[in-house]
């Protein structure tokens, strides 16, 4: 196609409420005309994690406001949207009630296409919004929630490699950080303290690095953790920088071993497209990029990941993947439900205790 479209797009899936308007066609590059996210952080600090019903009732408080600025922020109104964008699952269900109830309504009111979304195709398609990237390619989907190694082979088409068997990545760190008392949330304090301390201090387990298939473990990682603190005389400044750091350690090395295998296969069955693209809030993770940039050199890959504040939860990305379905002909109807777990690859059952 040729004309331009302007997506809205809205995400409450968790603890940020946000609304977007984007403009492009596929593959992209596009343009995000405006991009705001409101953080429920401090809400949710004292409790050390995000509450359910604290971050629905947030959503509700703030949502109308939020859209009425991205819209405004764009000097765009109703009537100039193409189609409007939701994330309709996976996640907390009261929260993704709220989005997509206020999305619903819109595009009534307006007369609009609705778009639902699964979240995980809005990070999964925000290289396309930002660098234009072609399928297929290679998939590291590494959040608080998700952790999964996929094949991206076009708009709603996605095969999964592999994925947690316990905990994803991002939950870990955020348990290290409770358990280190670093606050809320877990993944920039445990950044933050590992670049005061040692690595090598601590020999934490890397689990699965050497094992068949591309699946993920964290649970014994977050164990060792757990133990080392407890059996800890004292826990210092100097002892609790030194164990961030050799955490944060071990989670990237498993993430880059199990990475550095799927590319192996990638480039076995996908020849000449040699991709490899990370996406979710633990892609925000300076190590992890620098690592995944090594491994990927090595592998033969061009290895793409958006900007920091677009790997985290946001509606530019929601409403891009809005974009590209709604060019696809992936409209949905009003009675479209939320949904609190939802399969990015809904052909594959999901493994047990996986977080999908």
């Amino acid at each position: 196609m040729t004309k331009s479209l302007t997506i809205l797009g809205i995400e409450t899936s968790c603890d940020e409420t946000a609304a977007a308007v984007v403009r492009g066609r596929p593959p992209g590059p596009g343009e995000i005309v405006s991009n705001i996210v409101a953080s429920q952080i401090a809400e949710h600090r004292p409790y050390g994690g995000v509450v359910p019903e604290i971050a629905a009732r947030a959503h509700v408080e703030i949502l109308d406001q939020i859209v009425s600025r991205a819209l405004g922020d764009a000097n765009v109104a109703l009537a100039d949207l193409d189609a409007i964008a939701v994330t309709a699952g996976p996640g907390l269900i009261g929260g993704v009630a709220v989005g997509l109830s206020l999305a619903k309504g819109l595009a009534l009111a307006a007369g609009k296409p609705l778009v639902a979304l699964n979240h995980l195709e809005g990070h999964a398609l925000t290289v396309r919004l930002t660098h234009g990237v072609a399928f297929p390619y290679l998939l590291l989907l590494v959040s608080g929630g998700h952790c999964q190694l996929l094949i991206a082979e076009g708009v709603g088409r996605f095969t999964r490699m592999g994925t947690t068997i316990d905990d994803a990545a991002g939950e870990a760190f955020d348990k290290t950080a409770k358990l280190l008392k670093l606050g809320f949330p877990g993944g920039p304090a445990i950044e933050r303290a590992a670049a005061h301390g040692n690595p090598k201090r601590h020999r934490f387990p890397r689990p699965l690095s050497d094992s068949e298939g591309f699946d993920f473990s964290f649970s014994g990682l977050k164990t060792a953790v757990r133990r080392t603190v407890e059996t800890a005389p004292e826990l210092t400044p100097g002892k609790v920088f030194d164990i961030a750091a050799s955490f944060q350690a071990a989670a990237v090395d498993v993430l880059v071993s199990r990475t550095t295998k799927a590319m192996e296969y990638f480039a076995r069955n996908r020849p000449g497209s040699h991709r490899l693209v990370v996406a979710g809030g633990v892609a925000a993770n300076e190590s992890l990029r620098i690592s995944l940039a090594s491994a990927a050199m090595q592998s033969g890959f061009d290895l793409f990941v958006p900007s920091p504040a677009l790997c985290t939860d946001n509606a530019a990305m929601i409403a891009w993947a809005g974009l590209e379905r709604f060019v696809a002909g992936k409209i949905d109807g009003l009675e479209v439900a939320p949904r609190a777990r939802w399969p990015l690859d809904a052909s594959r059952r999901d493994i047990a205790g996986a977080k999908a």
